[in-house]
């Protein structure tokens, strides 16, 4: 071999084993969820698990979805087939217009963009709103992945001071003016890790600072229809001063089947519209045919009818859940009761830490999901989260005894 090509092979070695170029700084810098790794720990059949913010399986009505989808597919298929526009089927947010008008928020078809779930909702927010280092206030504390959806976005999060009823008004309107944020990001009922509802006084308070201060609102209200107790309150969305500065996030997961991938996003013009082009650069649009079934589910279904049978279910599993925390839990914790959605919040005495008893509880076949992943900034490691919708009232019972004996022995 000549010198000449002994050189070309060296070089072209060396070439072949150059490192690729490093991942975005956004990539490296948010982690994995680790409920989501918690799910995959606990998914041997025998585990009963109080981690995941699952609907239960066996309430989906997978007979009038069926239905739904064998009628669009029948009738229509080349449509639904299709592609379609990136704003969403006109049936679909027409229903869902004409569901939040009914409950008290007048809304127009035009005013509603389909998304894959209330989760790319606020991620297409994140890419029209935010700029790297602008600041986003957050309940505390607050819904994990929009945690990871912020810090992808490279905004600066900062908790607002909350207790058993959210967020301090006072405390948030200290903070907008200190911090000058772009968005407050809320879930003011039935929140998820906690649990706890925004009273409307609070509700009403945050409208009048964002009109004063200047400021989004982005309300998730994923939970909201899962009521079991108590009064129905008004969406931030519909007080005076939030009217041209609140984003309504809704989902369909939970009220008829997560698979569905389905939510929609209500927002003042010039907003929405940079969310559509958001998600034309994201994936065109929704499912067609999903959409599609969506819209013809709710057309033919009585969603009301099958919702009261959800509702009546996860009351009675939130009551047996209640029930047995005195006895599961060890002597000087606290709990709160929801007045509805999918979970409650617990903290432990002082000193334990929720994710070190968590690797005992896992041996005696139990799961929970730790509370510290949810806070911003300073995480309180005696806080744990526990749904209580994934089991039934004597399986809850069952969950709660092995709970016992692990707390018993990670003492």
């Amino acid at each position: 071999m000549t010198q000449t090509a002994t050189t070309a092979t060296a070089t072209a070695t060396a070439e072949a084993v150059a490192a690729v170029p490093a991942l975005a700084a956004r990539a490296a810098g948010v982690g994995a969820s680790p409920v989501r790794e918690i799910l995959a720990l606990t998914a041997r059949p025998e585990v009963i698990s109080f981690a995941g913010g699952l609907p239960a399986p066996e309430l989906f009505d997978a007979a009038g979805l069926r239905a739904a989808y064998d009628a669009v597919l029948r009738e229509t298929p080349r449509h639904v087939l299709q592609y379609s526009t990136t704003e969403g089927d006109p049936a679909l947010r027409g229903t869902v217009a004409a569901r939040l008008t009914a409950r008290g928020l007048p809304t127009d078809a035009e005013d509603l963009l389909v998304t894959g779930g209330s989760q790319q909702g606020l991620s297409l927010l994140a890419t029209a709103l935010l700029e790297p280092g602008d600041t986003v206030l957050v309940e505390d504390p607050t819904y994990l992945a929009a945690l990871q959806v912020f810090g992808f976005a490279g905004a600066r999060v900062v908790p607002v001071p909350s207790d058993a009823d959210g967020i301090l008004p006072d405390a948030l309107d200290a903070l907008v003016a200190s911090e000058r944020p772009k968005l407050l990001y809320l879930i003011p009922t039935f929140q998820n890790p906690t649990g706890r509802t925004l009273r409307a006084e609070r509700r009403a308070e945050v409208a009048r600072i964002a009109a004063r201060r200047g400021l989004w609102v982005v309300e998730d209200d994923p939970y909201g229809e899962l009521r079991y107790d108590g009064e129905t309150l008004p969406w931030i969305s519909a007080f005076p001063g939030a009217e041209d500065r609140t984003v309504l996030l809704g989902s369909f997961s939970k009220i008829m089947a997560p698979g569905l991938r389905l939510g929609w996003l209500r927002a003042p013009g010039a907003l929405r519209r940079a969310c559509v082009i958001a998600k034309q650069a994201a994936d065109l649009h929704s499912s067609t045919v999903d959409q599609a079934a969506a819209a013809r589910y709710l057309a033919d279904a009585d969603l009301e009818a099958h919702l009261a049978t959800v509702r009546t279910a996860y009351r009675a599993r939130r009551d047996a859940l209640l029930a047995g925390l005195p006895d599961a839990l060890p002597a000087g914790s606290t709990w709160n009761h929801p007045n509805g959605g999918m979970f409650l919040w617990v903290r432990l005495p002082d000193g334990r830490d929720a994710t070190a008893l968590l690797r005992t509880a896992v041996t005696h076949d139990v799961a929970y999901v730790p509370g510290a992943p949810f806070f911003a900034t300073h995480p309180d490691r005696a806080t744990l989260r526990m749904s209580f919708t994934t089991h039934t009232p004597a399986e809850i019972t069952e969950g709660l005894r092995r709970l016992s004996r692990a707390f018993a022995q990670g003492a």
